[in-house]
């Protein structure tokens, strides 16, 4: 059986912000055995997974980030929507929309150091939809 569930999550600042917590308590059930996928419906902002105990791990993210994709880039022509919107898609095209998790004994089977991540990258986005597809 395959479901579909729409998460909102709330407006956040940009960068790195991990997510777990609020993804588990917004879905109904897990199964005990199964597959999670999360989807993000924007094309400034992305989902990975990383270490989720160490702050320092979210400002290096940022600054790493940020390094690689400055804003105001001489060339880029897609600048109608302020300096962070293309440097914005293409960090989300880096990260990428979606990710999977394995559900094993109704638990997300993450790594003991590992946790999921809502990659901010709007200084302003707005809130965020999700599309989460729970197979069993």
């Amino acid at each position: 059986m395959v479901t579909h569930h729409s998460i909102t999550l709330t407006a956040r600042a940009r960068g790195f912000h991990l997510i777990t917590g609020e993804l588990l308590e917004a879905l109904p059930y897990l199964p005990e055995h199964g597959m999670l996928t999360l989807f993000i419906q924007h094309t400034s902002a992305g989902l990975t997974i990383s270490e989720n105990a160490d702050p320092d791990v979210r400002a290096d993210f940022e600054s790493i980030f940020n390094k690689l994709v400055p804003e105001n880039l001489p060339f880029l022509r897609h600048t109608m929507e302020g300096p962070d919107d293309m440097p914005a898609h293409i960090k989300a095209a880096l990260v990428g929309s979606s990710i999977n998790v394995p559900i094993i004994s109704g638990q997300l089977a993450l790594g003991t150091w590992q946790g999921i991540y809502l990659c901010e990258f709007r200084n302003q986005g707005g809130s965020r939809r999700l599309i989460a597809t729970i197979s069993e």
